[in-house]
């Protein structure tokens, strides 16, 4: 009997224990606990370390500062720009016989003003230029021009439209004397347009060559042709005035551009275009040519 009742009694005890622990584990789940395993490792949280921030005035061995902003960036002068051509070859004006008169002024042309920019000016412009340590062009630019300004005066009306060399000091033809006359000399490479023995206006001229001598002696204008045209050489003839067949006193650019250089075909050669246009005009046909020694 007594044997019955204590097993009994142990089985309600343990009956009891079981109970207990399962009321414990109800109430962890109401308080919302979180069941650990016994012996797990205690999690942790490394904190994350945050560079310092650079600063203008690091020390060696900081963390480097970040590259200062770059100076905004100039854009540097503009080269200069060429200077500009005034004047050049092929060019036939005022200024230009100013050019030439000025440059007369300090020997760079042995010449009387043409107004016209031949090979003889360039050659002048060039020395000049040479001289003044500018770039021997043979153009006349802005420097150029601005540099002979400061050297010299303004020319006077006999440096822009001096006489003819010898024009007053040679004795006319006798033949000159009266009427009016175109009166060429030879010896003095000179035309003289004369009314009753009167010189109005004196101008350079040059001849044919040996082979193509011009004529000598008494003739008269016959023919006068503004725009001619030679039908034998195709070469321009401007102001022609016919004299004696196809010889004529005309206008030639070559003799502006070369001067005695060259020759004419027969032709009295005038160099001066200003000088030539205004005898053009005052000339009549009947009017009479001398041409002598």
């Amino acid at each position: 009997m007594t044997r019955g009742r204590t097993n009994g009694h142990g089985l309600g005890a343990r009956t009891a224990a079981t109970a207990a622990v399962g009321l414990l584990a109800l109430a962890t789940l109401a308080t919302g606990c979180k069941v650990e395993r016994v012996g797990a490792p205690e999690p942790t949280t490394l904190p994350t370390r945050t560079s310092p921030r650079p600063t203008d005035d690091a020390k060696p061995g900081s963390t480097p500062a970040s590259p200062a902003a770059s100076p905004p960036r100039t854009p540097g002068a503009r080269p200069s720009p060429p200077p500009s051509t005034l004047m050049a070859v092929g060019d036939r004006s005022t200024r230009v016989r100013e050019l030439q008169a000025r440059l007369r002024q300090i020997g760079h042309f042995g010449r009387s003003p043409t107004g016209y920019y031949g090979a003889t000016t360039v050659a002048s412009v060039r020395s000049f230029q040479g001289r003044r340590g500018l770039p021997r062009t043979g153009r006349t630019d802005t420097v150029t021009w601005e540099r002979l300004l400061a050297m010299t005066r303004r020319p006077t009306s006999g440096e822009l439209d001096p006489p003819a060399a010898g024009a007053e000091a040679a004795k006319p033809d006798a033949r000159c004397l009266q009427g009016r006359v175109l009166c060429v000399d030879k010896n003095t490479r000179t035309l003289s347009w004369m009314i009753d023995g009167s010189v109005l206006s004196s101008m350079d001229v040059r001849f044919g060559s040996q082979y193509t001598p011009t004529r000598e002696g008494t003739f008269s204008v016959y023919w006068k042709s503004r725009h001619h045209v030679s039908t034998l050489y195709g070469s321009p003839m401007p102001y022609a005035m016919f004299f004696s067949g196809g010889q004529a006193v005309h206008y030639s650019p070559d003799f502006a551009a070369r001067g005695y250089d060259g020759a004419s075909h027969g032709c009295v050669n005038v160099r001066d275009e200003g000088k030539i246009a205004s005898l053009f005009g005052q000339v009549r046909s009947g009017d009479k040519v001398v041409i002598h020694r």
